[in-house]
């Protein structure tokens, strides 16, 4: 099970959240709203409201879903952080990987 970190504008979270749901890339998406991001982009300092995503999905569906988000994000270069938990409930574990089977 992966744990995956994105974040978007406000306007376009809703839709990626529930595409990758609704396309079986992701068991579960989590909107934390607007966090303040200050990042540097073509030499310009930038600072931007945007929501975070938190996304779980299962090893096997991981390539499938950074392929659709890169396809349907906005952004050049989307964030797409995946990190995997040590320690996860065996439940939610198998929960996720059913969600996300194809």
């Amino acid at each position: 099970m992966y744990l995956v970190l994105c974040n978007c504008s406000p306007d376009e979270a809703s839709t990626l959240s529930e595409g990758l749901v609704r396309e079986g890339h992701a068991a579960c998406v989590n909107e934390f709203q607007t966090v303040e991001s200050v990042y540097e982009w073509d030499g310009e300092m930038c600072r931007d409201r945007e929501t975070t995503l938190l996304i779980k999905t299962s090893k096997q569906r991981y390539d499938a879903m950074k392929a659709w988000l890169e396809d349907h994000h906005s952004y050049d270069v989307p964030e797409i952080i995946a990190v995997e938990p040590e320690d996860v409930l065996d439940a939610y574990r198998s929960w996720v990987v059913e969600q996300t089977r194809s």
